[in-house]
């Protein structure tokens, strides 16, 4: 089973998983009640590894499109292009390719069907959880996953055909 190292997540995660027990299974007998935590917590953890992975993707991609000054959180890469403290100043074309690849960008997220484009938006932009997003669209946690995954496989599939590599 998986680790995970961050404790301020790892609290979480039980504290989550203890919830998912009390709201879904609260009225089973208390024999039954440690195997389902224990399959709540595995597939809690495997969830926030695969959500990690994700979103490590984009943030990766994000910040070779649009490297920020760090710890400013509420710069948004698709709006702004500062070049890092110590950093030259990019060249004039490179800001204007900079700005076609961002330009791509916005253009694929408006061609996503839109219940990908909210979940994808809400998830890797507003980074909401699962749970938040399912509330918000009105659907299943497992729905939210699956326009997401969709969603990241189209963009990623989208940006390769228009010869962007990453």
């Amino acid at each position: 089973m998986f680790a995970v190292r961050d404790e301020q997540a790892a609290l979480d995660l039980v504290q989550d998983a203890m919830l998912r027990l009390a709201e879904k299974y609260g009225a089973r007998p208390a024999d039954e009640l440690p195997l389902l935590f224990h399959r709540i917590m595995q597939n809690a953890i495997r969830d926030y590894y695969r959500r990690q992975k994700v979103r490590s993707l984009w943030t990766t991609l994000l910040s070779s499109l649009s490297p920020g000054r760090g710890d400013d959180e509420e710069q948004d890469p698709l709006e702004t292009y500062e070049p890092r403290d110590g950093e030259a100043a990019p060249a004039p074309s490179a800001e204007l390719e900079q700005a076609q690849v961002l330009e791509i960008i916005e253009q694929e997220l408006t061609r996503l069907p839109v219940r990908q484009r909210e979940a994808f938006l809400m998830r890797y932009w507003e980074e909401l959880d699962v749970a938040q997003t399912a509330r918000i669209m009105g659907c299943s946690e497992g729905s939210v996953k699956t326009h997401c995954s969709r969603a990241t496989h189209a963009l990623a599939t989208a940006l390769k055909a228009r010869g962007i590599t990453l």
